[in-house]
């Protein structure tokens, strides 16, 4: 028998006394195997430039042709190579950072990205993977659009019944997963991608419905959301809009819930040994539920902050590869909510800066998404990262279990 003061997180995250040699021993442990778990994120995506690189070399016609010389001159096949990926990589920051309104397209890039990581990686904790996120984000904004569109409300009551009814949809939409893991066993995997499917198929139904579609219109498109619902801009100078808050306050929440919470320490605890965790009194299928609930809304948040921010109507797909995205940030932050911030940051200046990149010299907008896939490959696959760096397995540190219950019922 356990009592509820024994499954205090705080109590379990620090059993020696404060100050104790031990305790501090402890603490320059955990210090020294998060700065090293950097390492293997880092060397990844410095590996994935670098391959890319050499992609954007000989996808080049002109690099090509300074190539066909090589032997009888090296030099120019060499500084033709540098000043293209030089250039480009130059362009792709200069249209992510190199202005207020650069900086600005990034942060309103990264919200949904951040926000659908975050999902990921709370289930990741509590030993799931959430594959549905591209579900439960449209379920959200298909919630939200309704209230932006059926409710004339004044804006300060209409925007935060609008985010509720995202989260409330999302919550739903992860719930279901949540309960057949629990209640039957069904693979969350199987049951949250085919749940993907589903929400496309709900959204192309909701949008052929005078419901949702625009009365002027015969094509699937909801009309414009009105002002009242829309996210205000935080500056004028930087035009960026609450969402970019509202992303970082839920990061900080999630940190605090997983490091700071019973219902957080719950998680990490069934998701490391869901049988030890049940022997202790915890309620394993209620975790279980309650972790998809909770990442599901995270989801539907990041849907509505689409919605009520850089794209102010539905349409069909509706931003469904942020979902599939959302599973690379939440590997490379290794299911850490403050990882995932950064992760998402780089995402978002990658698709942000892409276009201009593509404008100022002609490399193809591909590239980023080959960049972003190399990215989850190196992550994914640490022994390719050890293998090229010739680094050891200690130097990458243990990073995240992410598989601790994979297939468990």
């Amino acid at each position: 028998m356990t009592d509820e003061h024994a499954l205090d997180p705080m109590d379990a995250a620090d059993p020696l006394d404060a100050g104790s040699p031990e305790e501090e021993r402890d603490r320059l442990g955990a210090v020294r195997a998060s700065v090293l778990g950097l390492v293997g994120p880092l060397l990844a995506i410095i590996t994935a430039l670098g391959v890319g690189a050499i992609i954007i070399v000989f996808s080049d016609p002109d690099t090509l042709d300074a190539w066909s010389s090589f032997f009888s001159d090296p030099a120019g096949a060499l500084d033709a190579s540098w000043d293209l990926v030089f250039e480009s990589y130059a362009a792709l920051f200069e249209s992510s950072f190199g202005s207020t309104g650069a900086i600005a397209r990034t942060l309103v890039q990264s919200v949904p990205l951040v926000l659908v990581g975050l999902s990921v990686a709370l289930a990741f904790q509590a030993g799931l993977f959430n594959i549905g996120g591209a579900g439960q984000l449209i379920t959200g904004a298909i919630c939200a659009a309704w209230v932006g569109i059926h409710l004339d409300l004044p804006a300060v009551v209409h925007l935060p019944i609008a985010l509720v009814a995202g989260v409330i949809g999302g919550a739903f939409w992860g719930g279901i997963v949540g309960v057949l893991k629990a209640r039957t066993g069904a693979h969350e995997v199987i049951t949250s991608i085919m749940l993907n499917f589903v929400a496309l198929r709900l959204l192309d139904y909701a949008l052929s419905t005078d419901t949702f579609r625009r009365p002027d219109r015969t094509n699937p498109i909801s009309p414009t959301m009105p002002d009242s619902v829309r996210f205000p801009e935080l500056s004028g100078e930087f035009d960026i809009h609450l969402g970019v808050a509202l992303a970082i306050v839920v990061a900080l929440g999630c940190w605090y819930l997983l490091r700071r919470t019973t219902i957080g320490f719950r998680m990490r605890a069934v998701g490391a040994n869901p049988r030890a965790a049940g022997y202790a009194g915890m309620g394993v299928a209620a975790t279980t539920i309650s972790a998809m609930a909770i990442a599901g809304a995270l989801s539907g948040l990041g849907g509505t902050s689409i919605l009520l921010g850089s794209t102010p109507r539905l349409s069909g797909g509706f931003f469904a590869s942020v979902g599939f995205d959302a599973i690379a940030l939440a590997l490379l932050g290794r299911a850490n909510p403050l990882g995932v911030v950064f992760a998402g940051l780089l995402f978002g200046a990658l698709q942000a800066g892409s276009t201009g990149m593509q404008a100022q010299t002609s490399t193809p907008i591909d590239i980023i998404f080959v960049i972003q896939a190399l990215i989850i490959v190196f992550v994914a696959a640490p022994a390719i990262i050890r293998a090229i760096w010739r680094v050891r397995e200690t130097r990458l540190g243990t990073g995240q279990r992410f598989s601790a219950r994979w297939g468990a019922t």
